[in-house]
């Protein structure tokens, strides 16, 4: 198609061939196998000229459209490999983005404006294949899959309760000392995702497990502060509880291994900017010890 168009503007095979760098020979194959193809005669040839027929006429005029769309569509993907622009969908669980993701997401977008955000909150793992997602952002210790992770930063995970709960029914010494105590639970938690308490009271009753269960971390920290249990929590939720002392950390000896904030997205290859800068972004906004921990003790484990 782009061979007879050249020959069509430039009346000739050999400017054509000049033009797109091939023989005249190949210029005038081409144009002879898109007319079988069409199964009509686009050109008349003499030996000095090209003339187009009443078709060659016709088809000139979508043909060259075709090629200008096509053009266009490649470039504008070129762009979006070379340039962060377009609309990136990403997954989030819902604490950690409702407390931690407004401020990078407007960072961002500060410096890439071209790129549009469609953020969708929810905890559980969204098939981001299947739902469209570019990128999905996940907690806890990944299991094999075909998709791709980016470590963003650590997510430590501490056991804390008020002060208030402490001094009513003491300060547990050892994990067994939790079976008396009130466990509030984070329902979406499991054993990929932290080894304590849940893999050690995994044995006991639903009414030994505490009184409440919740499928979020912020309110089971809200309920720990006002003095009901036992919560183990991420430190990005109870930071700010921890600094003001209306949380307290137990078994500090017994503090599971940091797990980590992933970005989750589906290809290696021919990775879109938009996607490539959101999560470098995301990596170098958070660090390695991310500014939640600012402040917070450390633990020196036995």
């Amino acid at each position: 198609m782009r061979a007879f168009v050249s020959v069509a503007r430039l009346g000739a095979f050999s400017a054509a061939a000049d033009k797109l760098d091939k023989s005249p020979q190949l210029i005038s194959k081409y144009v002879s196998q898109l007319e079988a193809h069409l199964n009509t005669r686009l050109l008349n040839r003499t030996t000095r000229k090209v003339h187009l027929t009443e078709a060659g006429e016709r088809y000139l005029v979508r043909a060259a459209q075709v090629l200008e769309d096509i053009d266009e569509m490649e470039d504008q993907l070129g762009e979006m490999q070379t340039a962060a622009r377009g609309l990136l969908r990403i997954s989030a669980p819902v604490a950690f983005a409702t407390m931690h993701l407004a401020p990078l997401i407007h960072a961002f977008q500060r410096q890439f404006p071209d790129v549009d955000i469609d953020l969708q909150l929810n905890d559980r793992k969204v098939d981001i294949v299947e739902e469209g997602f570019d990128i999905a952002l996940r907690i806890g210790n990944l299991k094999n899959s075909s998709l791709i992770a980016k470590r963003l930063t650590q997510i430590r995970m501490v056991m804390c309760a008020s002060p208030d709960y402490l001094a009513k029914f003491g300060m547990p010494k050892n994990l067994e000392a939790l079976k008396t105590h009130n466990y509030l639970r984070y329902s979406y938690l499991d054993a990929d995702n932290g080894p304590l308490p849940h893999q050690y009271l995994s044995d006991t009753t639903h009414d030994q497990m505490g009184s409440l269960s919740c499928n979020h971390g912020g309110l089971l920290s809200q309920v720990a502060e006002l003095g009901q249990g036992v919560v183990l929590q991420p430190t990005f939720i109870c930071f700010d509880a921890l600094r003001r002392g209306d949380l307290t950390v137990i078994l500090p000896e017994l503090e599971p291994e940091p797990i980590n904030l992933y970005a989750v997205y589906a290809h290696r290859q021919l990775l879109a900017s938009k996607v490539r800068a959101f999560i470098d972004f995301a990596s170098q906004y958070y660090g390695d010890i991310p500014y939640w921990d600012n402040d917070l003790p450390t633990v020196n484990k036995r």
